[in-house]
């Protein structure tokens, strides 16, 4: 074989091998997907009603007052717990003399029942005691396997009574004296999941 022939069996051999690569590089199949992901969190809404659970005149020592309420969870999540917080103030009539003791101390606090849980006295206590406590507001009833916390959209209806103790002895430094609660109900939403 002349070196011409030789030469180009070789060029041409090299061509052809880098087609193949070349070819073998670029020839393959393909195909992409895309994929997307929303995260939006749900809400916790707590409500009363009414929030005006108690406004009462003319008190006298041996008087009890029954009222109901209703909370409502109008989120979108469960709620596992609903904790009551309480605060106070006492306002002495005008002119009177300030109190040696604490009007709320006076005032006992029974939580008769939740209504939809079919629970009895949940708990019996003063406002005074009542500050430095957070009672669960939904907590689980005793029949009927009623779980405790209050789901997305229902309703729990409370009853409470305040009762004016009548110690027995002299109570006359609270006449005319006004005592202003604040009840606020924070829920806490339940634990997490793997969804």
């Amino acid at each position: 074989m002349g070196i011409k022939k030789t030469l180009g069996f070789g060029v041409a051999t090299a061509a052809l091998g880098l087609t193949l690569i070349g070819g073998g590089t670029f020839a393959y199949f393909s195909d992409t997907v895309e994929t997307t992901g929303t995260f939006a969190a749900g809400t916790l809404d707590i409500n009363a009603d009414p929030t005006a659970i108690v406004n009462l005149n003319n008190l006298k020592p041996g008087d009890t007052i029954v009222r109901t309420f209703k909370l409502k969870n109008d989120g979108t999540l469960d709620i596992k717990e609903v904790l009551l917080k309480t605060s106070y103030t006492v306002t002495n009539k005008a002119g009177a003399p300030d109190n040696t003791d604490d009007f709320g101390k006076h005032i006992k606090v029974k939580f008769l029942n939740n209504i939809d849980k079919l629970n009895d006295v949940i708990l019996e206590t003063t406002l005074y005691d009542l500050q430095n406590q957070t009672p669960d507001a939904v907590e689980r009833g005793l029949f009927l396997g009623k779980r405790s916390g209050l789901r997305a959209g229902t309703t729990n209806t409370l009853a409470v009574a305040f009762e004016f103790v009548d110690n027995g002895q002299d109570q006359n430094q609270f006449q005319g004296d006004t005592l202003n609660l604040t009840w606020t109900f924070e829920a806490k939403q339940g634990d997490g999941q793997i969804r």
